[in-house]
């Protein structure tokens, strides 16, 4: 320790032999009163007694105390050096210099305590409150609503700008909200989602209504980095709900549906249940995940019959997933969450080898659904061409690609195809004639099948429309060469239909369910 009064040196001997080195170093401190404190196990030692002997000789007018520790290997030497003149109660005088600093220090862990409490508050970057402080005040105002906010475009901003630019947005939105919505509170919160907190729990109508006026006085703000004009857009979210338990998960829900449905706004009511909705998915996503650990996504067989000799040549492999009290669960339910959850590689990967077992030692040929996350992962590519290298039945699969918006990197798909293809494997367009059909896609992927939606078979036989629709589709596919299968055939008179307007395959509950077994292991 130094201050202008009082100067503390410390030293630690081990043995008699360091004494004079260590009064020498005595020596150059001493300029004013001098009080030093020896400190040892025991005081009836030589090292001891030496050191006092020398202090006394170099220091004659010092002040010694001795003191005791537990140190039984070292001695240690504290030399005081004060500026004073009352050199009678000179360790009264050190005292109360160490008293003063110890206050100064205190005082300031004290202020660097309540600095850095200050900061957990805070967040860094906008110096606006944060996700703490808005819990805090939330836990303290029972009867304030909550509204949510959140930039759309950020991570569109940040990926092309970089984060200095994405930086700068937030910090500017912060400043732009904090004035433009006084007298609230603007909390930022993680990412680009900030918060304020209204005085009154608002009912619904008036909620929609402020929330309608809030959004048109800060939509499209328009920031200025450089000679680069970027503009911000928001999506809102409140809640309605009188009680305000958990009013933080409400309104983040509300927030997370606004933003699907692509909408301004969205206000959370309790008669909307989106609390059940994410307790399916968590109750879901333990369900997907035990079964995949316990091997029981397994492949159901649809057969699919040859138009023209009556044959069944083919069968689709369609996902399910057994449930602990076996039942059988759609993909339609667990792919999505297999998704979510990151093992929707491990269900394709569970599906293509139980697949290709099931027909590698039967004439049949069979069929496998893949989606555009399938093709764009490198581990299912490798892991498809691997299969194809090394089984019997590599000639006989086709591989069914859900034709979709997402098909954006065609020279991906056309990859993809080319080396399956290389391996005798085939290609089918699935549910075409649905979503985001368009002739276009059949030209760019180099297709052996169509498959025809069954939102068009189903009603064939009484829906013109439908009817005029399928009909230009096998026209055209015949042109190109491509041969065409009819999904959802569940009636002698859509079979009919079907084979009167020349479609090569039919596939459908009329032909055949699914189920976990074939019937046969060669072609009847």
């Amino acid at each position: 320790m130094k201050s202008d009064t009082l100067k503390i040196n410390n030293f630690t001997l081990s043995s008699s032999a360091e004494v004079p080195s260590i009064m020498n170093e005595i020596e150059l401190l001493v300029k004013n009163k001098v009080l030093i404190h020896v400190v040892s196990y025991i005081h009836n030692t030589v090292l001891v007694q030496s050191l006092v002997r020398e202090i006394n000789k170099v220091v004659p007018d010092t002040k010694i105390v001795l003191l005791k520790h537990d140190d039984k290997q070292k001695t240690s030497v504290i030399v005081f050096t004060i500026d004073t003149d009352d050199v009678e109660h000179i360790s009264d005088e050190v005292l109360k210099e160490l008293y003063v600093d110890h206050s100064n220090k205190k005082s300031n862990i004290q202020e660097y305590r309540t600095e850095l409490f200050k900061r957990y508050f805070t967040d860094h970057l906008t110096n606006l409150p944060n996700l703490y402080q808005l819990r805090k005040d939330l836990e303290n105002c029972e009867e304030c609503g909550l509204i949510l906010l959140k930039i759309d475009n950020f991570q569109t901003i940040n990926n092309f700008y970089g984060f200095v630019v994405g930086d700068y947005v937030l910090e500017y939105v912060g400043k732009y909200l904090k004035e433009v919505l006084v007298p609230h509170q603007v909390y930022r919160l993680s990412g680009a989602e900030y918060a304020i907190i209204i005085d009154d729990n608002l009912g619904f109508y008036h909620l929609k209504a402020y929330l309608a006026e809030l959004y048109d006085k800060i939509k499209n703000i328009k920031v200025a980095y450089q000679e680069t004009q970027i503009f911000v857009d928001f999506t809102l979210a409140s809640s309605s709900d009188r009680i305000n338990n958990n009013i933080f998960s409400k309104v983040s829900m509300a927030l997370m549906h606004a933003k699907k449905k692509g909408v301004p706004y969205w206000i959370y009511e309790d008669k909307m249940h989106f609390e059940d909705e994410y307790h399916r998915n968590l109750q879901l996503s333990y369900v997907v995940r035990e079964a995949v650990q316990n091997d029981r996504i397994v492949p159901y067989f649809q057969a699919i019959l040859d138009n023209k000799t009556k044959q069944i040549t083919k069968y689709e492999c369609l996902a399910r997933l057994i449930d602990v009290n076996e039942k059988i669960l759609s993909p339609l339910l667990f792919i999505p969450i297999a998704k979510n959850i990151k093992i929707y590689n491990d269900v394709t990967k569970t599906i293509v080898n139980k697949s290709f077992a099931a027909f590698e030692e039967n004439e049949f040929e069979f069929s496998i659904n893949l989606s555009i996350e399938d093709i764009m992962s490198s581990e299912i590519f490798n892991f498809i061409l691997d299969k194809l290298k090394n089984s019997r039945a590599a000639s006989r699969v086709t591989f069914e690609l859900l034709e979709s918006e997402a098909v954006q990197d065609f020279k991906r798909v056309d990859r993809f195809i080319s080396e399956v293809v290389r391996y005798g494997a085939k290609i089918a367009i699935d549910d075409f004639g649905s979503g985001y059909s368009n002739f276009s896609y059949i030209t760019k992927i180099n297709a052996d099948y169509i498959k025809i939606d069954g939102s068009l078979i189903e009603n064939i036989d009484i829906d013109e429309a439908s009817e005029v629709v399928v009909d230009t589709i096998v026209q055209f596919a015949k042109k190109l060469g491509i041969k065409t299968i009819a999904e959802y055939v569940h009636s002698s008179v859509v079979m009919d239909k079907v084979c009167e307007l020349g479609i090569d395959y039919s596939q459908g509950f009329y032909i055949d369910e699914p189920s976990l077994k074939l019937e046969s292991g060669t072609c009847t």
